[in-house]
């Protein structure tokens, strides 16, 4: 993806705005800190374990300098969270843009199949824990009258799965939450969307796409006739956002190369 255009006043344009990224180490959250880091964001750079934080973060600070922090964080653990808030707000000031990427997936098969104990870790990790630091960070937006929160959901959430149905669901439960929190912080002026990636090459589904023939198979029936990367996703979470995205909530994005077409 090329750099958008940049710059005092450039619609794409986040100097001065801090954003806390979740599962930003590797995949579709590495690149969306990347990238907003590139657009003027400072970031705060989280995953279960430090030192791939530590490494994001120092690979971002080589190119911007003092844009990114590094702080491991688990999403199933509140206190995790605030401690990530904690220490951004420590760093940075202030919080101004959530994406909330990090998500679970222990299962796959049939609904029958799954247990009580990897459900609720699903509808934990990948819905109450989205909801836990959108409310960690929505008073100071509305003070003023300005943010940004991103959930990045799925096209799973979209359609019935016979493989992954318990992390559709919980895809889908995103959406809403997305529409029920714009309704809620509207009025101050912050903005809530999802971002519902197609199939994307990363670690998290490189079981669907690791080898040739399965990746054929994975994008034949796409238009694009292609998989995503996860640049493809970075753009839309950049136009999300900044003032490109202004008048924008309430919606989910898909990025999907056409699939859903």
């Amino acid at each position: 993806m090329e750099k958008l255009a940049v710059g005092a006043g450039g619609l794409f344009d986040l100097t001065g705005k801090v954003a806390v990224i979740t599962g930003s180490t590797r995949g579709i959250g590495k690149a969306i800190a990347e990238r907003m880091a590139e657009h003027g964001a400072r970031v705060a750079i989280s995953s279960r374990k430090a030192g791939p934080c530590d490494e994001v973060a120092a690979a971002i600070n080589a190119k911007h300098p003092g844009h990114a922090i590094a702080v491991p964080a688990n999403i199933s653990s509140k206190d995790d969270l605030q401690r990530l808030v904690d220490e951004t707000r420590a760093a940075f000031g202030k919080v101004d843009i959530v994406v909330c990427n990090a998500a679970s997936n222990p299962y796959y098969g049939p609904m029958s199949g799954i247990s009580d104990e990897q459900f609720r870790k699903i509808l934990e990790n990948n819905i109450i824990a989205n909801n836990w630091l959108i409310n960690m960070v929505a008073p100071e937006m509305r003070e003023r009258k300005d943010g940004a929160i991103v959930i990045i959901s799925s096209i799973g959430g979209l359609r019935g799965s016979t493989a992954i149905g318990a992390y559709c669901i919980s895809k889908a439960a995103d959406m809403q939450l997305a529409r029920n929190l714009a309704g809620e912080l509207g009025p101050d002026n912050i903005r809530v969307n999802c971002i519902a990636p197609g199939l994307v090459k990363t670690d998290f589904a490189r079981a669907l796409w690791d080898t040739p023939e399965g990746e054929k198979r994975a994008s034949a029936g796409t238009p694009l006739r292609r998989l995503g990367e996860p640049d493809d996703i970075a753009g839309a979470a950049v136009y999300l956002a900044s003032r490109a995205g202004a008048w924008t909530t309430g919606q989910t994005i898909v990025v999907d190369g056409g699939s859903t077409s």
